[in-house]
C-alpha cells in the first residue's frame, strides 16, 4: 500500500494503527529480569514493539573516557566498566529474542555503531531504528541500509538540512522518521508537534511519527491527533530507579492507559465525511425542529 511500511507484517503509516513502541533502552541496568518485566508490561499495555539499545563500548566511548571513575549501583568502576556493565551481549539478546517470540511481540533495537549493526543482524529483527544521536553518522546510516530492513530515522537535535542528508543517505524506501526533541524529560513548551505535519509535507510518502521524552502521556496523544502513523516512549518499572532517562520514562500503569487512549483516538478520528449517523436518529426526532 502506498505511504505504508510492512514492519514485521504490520503495515504503519497514514491511515493504519498506530505502531507502538516501548523504549527499554538500557533501563534494565544490565538485569535481564528488569528486561522481562518491561516486556511483560509492553505486552499487557497492547504495544506493538519493545526496542533496545545497542552499542559496541570500545566503539562507542570516546578512548580519553574510558578510565573516568564513576559512582555506580554497583560500586565506583571506571566509566568503560559501566558501560559494559549496562550493555547486554550474545547470552542475553538471545534470551530476549526467545521471550519475546514467546510473547509475540516486536522487538529491536537502535544501534550506535556498525560493529552493533552486525551482532543485531543475527536475530532478523522487523526494523532498525537511527538515534538522534546518530543522524549525521553516514558510515552507520549506510550500514543500515544494507540490511535491507525498514530503517525509522530519529529526528531529535537536527536540523533540516542534516535530515535532508540523512533521507538522501538512506533512501526513501522503508523509511519513516520520527519527530523528536532530544531533552530529558523534555519541556511541553519545546515539543514542537507541529514538526510532524511538516516533516510529512517536506518528506511525501514517507510515514511520520513521534518519539516523546516529555513527562507525561497528553502530548502524546496529542501527537497521535496531529497525524503520527507511530510513537515511541521510554518506558521504566520505576521512575526512581538508576539512569540518565528514567526520569522521561513511562512507567506501567501510564503505559496502558498511554495504549488504551490511542486505540480509542483511533476510533475517533473518523473519516472526516459528514452524515447523519442511526446512532443519531432517536435524538433527532425528538429534539430537532423544523420551521
Amino acid at each position: 500500500m502506498s505511504g505504508t511500511i510492512n514492519i514485521g507484517g504490520k503495515q504503519v503509516g497514514p491511515g493504519q494503527p498506530v505502531y507502538v513502541i516501548a523504549e527499554i533502552g538500557i533501563n534494565h541496568n544490565g538485569s535481564l529480569e528488569v528486561a522481562k518485566k518491561m516486556i511483560d508490561g509492553a505486552v499487557t499495555a497492547g504495544c506493538d514493539a519493545v526496542k533496545f539499545q545497542k552499542r559496541t563500548p570500545e566503539v562507542c566511548t570516546p578512548r580519553d573516557q574510558w578510565d573516568i571513575q564513576r559512582d555506580t549501583p554497583w560500586g565506583r568502576m571506571t566509566y568503560i566498566e559501566y558501560r559494559h556493565k549496562v550493555e547486554f551481549g550474545q547470552a542475553e539478546y538471545a534470551e530476549i529474542d526467545a521471550y519475546c517470540k514467546e510473547r509475540s511481540i516486536h522487538w529491536f533495537a537502535s544501534c550506535w555503531d556498525e560493529p552493533a549493526v552486525e551482532f543485531m543482524e543475527q536475530f532478523n529483527p522487523p526494523t532498525y531504528k537511527v538515534a538522534s544521536a546518530s543522524v549525521t553518522d553516514l558510515g552507520l546510516l549506510k550500514a543500515y541500509r544494507k540490511t535491507g530492513r525498514p530503517i525509522i530515522c530519529s529526528t531529535g537535535m537536527s536540523t533540516m538540512k542534516e535530515i535532508e542528508i540523512a533521507v538522501e543517505t538512506l533512501g526513501t524506501k522503508n523509511l519513516l522518521l520520527a519527530h523528536a526533541t532530544s531533552a530529558y524529560p523534555c519541556p511541553v513548551e519545546a515539543l514542537n508537534l507541529r514538526m510532524i505535519q511538516t516533516l510529512a509535507k517536506h518528506f511525501p510518502g514517507v510515514p511520520v511519527g513521534y518519539s516523546g521524552h516529555e513527562t507525561g502521556l497528553a502530548t502524546t496523544w496529542a501527537a497521535v491527533a496531529m497525524g503520527a502513523s507511530f510513537v515511541e516512549r521510554h518506558i521504566t518499572l520505576d521512575r526512581a530507579m538508576w539512569g540518565s532517562d528514567q526520569a522521561a520514562s513511562v512507567e506501567m500503569g501510564g503505559l496502558v492507559r498511554l495504549v488504551a487512549n490511542i486505540r480509542d483516538l483511533e476510533k475517533a478520528m473518523g473519516d472526516g465525511e459528514k452524515r447523519v449517523l442511526d446512532i443519531e436518529m432517536s435524538s433527532l426526532k425528538k429534539l430537532r425542529r423544523v420551521k
